[in-house]
């Protein structure tokens, strides 16, 4: 018999899998940090800097404020826990998901699929190649601009500089890791072998299959209760890879193959995920956060359509450049475009809009929480500018300090 959940308990079970619904710490430590990262399995990587970079987001809206240097010392630091790798996509990972990734480090090596322009750098720059890994192994860790080799490139993806493209080629095949991040968060590009852990470096390399299976664990952990696209998109495997896991795992039990009222595809069910009655939850959400990075799950799951506007043209743009959905309980209420005026000491509320599940609650819950985003980011208040249906309101809330 296929057990069927109703669509409200298998979001609870996925709110309640990514961290939500659970008191957050007075003042979170590393050990808090760290086992967040480790129930969520990846937390993605974006440059965009108009709040916070997007992967310290995740972490305060589950963990409240706390303090961001200690994820640094957790990724860059001289005794890391985490390592950085192309995982959803740029991410941070635990140390003991860097060895499950080497599969996709060979295929970047070898250009199977998207990675074909990457095998494709290394061989008809193979003695330009070795300049770049030789001058690392000479003078420590090194960023691409520090690379005092090829061309000048002319910006974006293949206008890089030759010794950029060197250097991310070297990343992708696992020849080289990130040693640290600095000034405009810029890469560090270090041996292997000089930066991770010899406990990392000393593990045996899974075959591909097994690798997947445990991706997939990780991804079914994390998410509760999944369908198959959704478990494929979370450290981004192919079709195959994903199905046949998925397969094996149904059927050693460590997949509970489920219905959900609504869902239109199968849907699976990590047999260990807690079933909270009701979730209690007010977080602001990075649109790369891992609840909602999916966007098809996000819509069959909470009803929003989601979407990243920032490549949109302004006068095209529905909810704003860079938009925070707002989870409150169980249920995404609202949406901010916000924006940190770091000159003026403002969070600024670009734009407020209500969704359809907003109730009397949301405005004042809303508000607390942009003012405890606004004192973890070092800013000095929350400007509410007179866009949006919610503005109204929860300017009027803002303003009065209640």
């Amino acid at each position: 018999m296929v057990e069927t959940l109703s669509a409200e308990d298998a979001r609870r079970i996925a709110l309640a899998a990514q961290g939500f619904g659970r008191p957050r710490p007075t003042a979170p430590g590393k050990r808090h940090l760290l086992s967040t990262i480790e129930a969520l399995g990846v937390v993605q990587i974006d440059s965009v800097n108009v709040v916070s970079r997007s992967h310290y987001l995740p972490l305060f809206s589950r963990l409240g404020s706390y303090d961001r240097t200690l994820l640094e010392d957790l990724a860059w630091g001289r005794k890391p826990a985490l390592a950085e790798y192309w995982a959803h996509e740029a991410s941070l990972t635990p140390l003991s998901t860097y060895p499950l990734l080497r599969w996709r480090m060979q295929d970047a090596l070898d250009g199977v699929g998207v990675w074909k322009n990457v095998s494709a750098f290394l061989k008809s720059h193979a003695d330009f190649i070795d300049q770049a890994l030789a001058a690392v192994a000479e003078r420590g860790p090194l960023a691409a601009s520090e690379l005092e080799l090829g061309a000048k490139g002319e910006g974006g993806w293949w206008g890089w500089s030759e010794g950029k493209r060197a250097m991310e080629c070297l990343f992708w095949t696992g020849r080289l890791t990130i040693a640290t991040r600095r000034n405009s968060f810029e890469r560090v590009y270090g041996l292997p072998e000089r930066v991770l852990p010899r406990s990392v470096l000393d593990t045996p390399t899974p075959d591909r299959a097994e690798a997947c299976r445990e991706l997939l664990k990780i991804s079914a952990r994390a998410m509760g209760v999944a369908t198959e696209r959704d478990l494929r998109d979370y450290f981004r495997l192919g079709v195959t890879d994903a199905s046949d896991g998925i397969a094996s795992l149904v059927a050693d039990g460590a997949l509970q193959k489920v219905a959900v009222k609504g869902w239109h595809a199968s849907a699976y069910l990590w047999p260990e995920a807690r079933r909270p009655r009701s979730v209690k939850a007010s977080a602001l959400l990075s649109p790369f956060d891992n609840l909602i990075w999916f966007r098809d799950r996000t819509e069959r799951m909470f009803g929003v359509r989601v979407r990243l506007e920032i490549y949109t043209p302004a006068h095209k743009r529905t909810h704003g450049y860079y938009v925070l959905p707002f989870l409150q309980d169980e249920t995404i209420t609202a949406r901010v475009d916000l924006k940190a005026d770091r000159k003026a000491g403002k969070l600024l509320v670009l734009a407020a809009h209500a969704e359809p599940d907003a109730n009397s609650e949301t405005a004042n819950r809303l508000a607390g929480e942009l003012a405890l985003m606004a004192s973890w980011l070092g800013l000095s208040g929350v400007e509410v500018r007179p866009t949006g249906d919610l503005a109204l309101d929860l300017g009027s809330i803002v303003r009065s300090g209640t």
